[in-house]
């Protein structure tokens, strides 16, 4: 790539690649912690079909932007740079678990049960908003990090083996088999997870388990996988742009993931 051609500097050109990598990690991350905090204390009630209830948890919503994320870092920065954001992803969402541990081991202003210890709640049966809130984000997290790992994962592997077999061509197959595939194999964890974990679904306990719980894997990736359409609606123009602003070609330049 002809720097000089191109008007700017060495140092100009480097300066935007490492402001672009820092921006899609902070927005990877930051999703990810809104969507353990978010995660399952509220559920969005999209339909009754046959008897059954179709929703989605909040926290859902914001989760596909991950796989954008992790999609253009493994276009432009390459594999070993994606999964490295993966494992960060990991480590942020320990690190969730371990305040909120934390902040619920500390003494509070709480009113607490003198003989038990224990937080005492309200007249309507609710604890304090924070136990609430820890309770359900532990929960949640717990959940996501099991599918969080096994589902980032399938991604940049994918989206790397589309990239292989179409040498570089058709940015629209690899991002969407990557995260259709990916979010398949997340939605059915998660759901599976949050009910035999964490027991958050809100299940009709006078029907059958399982036709629910497919009711939510259903609903879920269903969702996941409309977004994941608008995705590569979207991943075409950022992609555009990135090779001219940071003046790299992800199919025939390899001096980006090398940096």
């Amino acid at each position: 790539m002809d720097f000089v051609e191109s008007g700017c500097s060495v140092e100009v050109i480097k300066r935007r690649r490492e402001r672009v990598l820092i921006f899609l990690v902070g927005i990877f991350l930051g999703t990810l912690a809104m969507l353990n905090i978010l995660g399952i204390t509220r559920f969005i009630h999209l339909f009754d079909a046959g008897g059954l209830t179709f929703a989605v948890a909040v926290g859902v919503l914001p989760y596909p932007i991950t796989f954008l994320c992790t999609d253009l870092i493994s276009e432009f920065y390459g594999r070993s740079r994606a999964k490295f954001v993966v494992w960060l992803g990991l480590v942020l969402n320990c690190w969730l678990l371990f305040i909120l541990w934390l902040g619920g081991l500390l003494p509070g202003f709480e009113a607490t049960d003198p003989v038990t210890g224990e937080v005492m709640r309200d007249a309507a049966g609710r604890l304090p908003v924070f136990f609430e809130l820890q309770a359900l984000t532990i929960g949640a997290a717990g959940a996501s990090m099991i599918a969080y790992l096994t589902a980032q994962f399938v991604d940049v592997h994918v989206f790397h083996f589309w990239k292989r077999l179409t040498k570089g061509r058709h940015l629209w197959l690899r991002n969407i088999g990557s995260t259709t595939v990916s979010q398949l194999v997340d939605t059915v964890a998660v759901i599976l997870v949050t009910h035999f974990y964490a027991r958050a679904l809100p299940l009709d306990e006078a029907q059958s388990l399982w036709p629910q719980l497919a009711g939510f894997i259903v609903a879920g990736y269903a969702f996941k996988a409309a977004v994941a359409l608008g995705d590569t609606a979207l991943i075409y123009p950022i992609s555009a742009f990135l090779k001219r602003y940071l003046q790299y070609d992800p199919v025939t330049d390899r001096d980006l993931k090398a940096e």
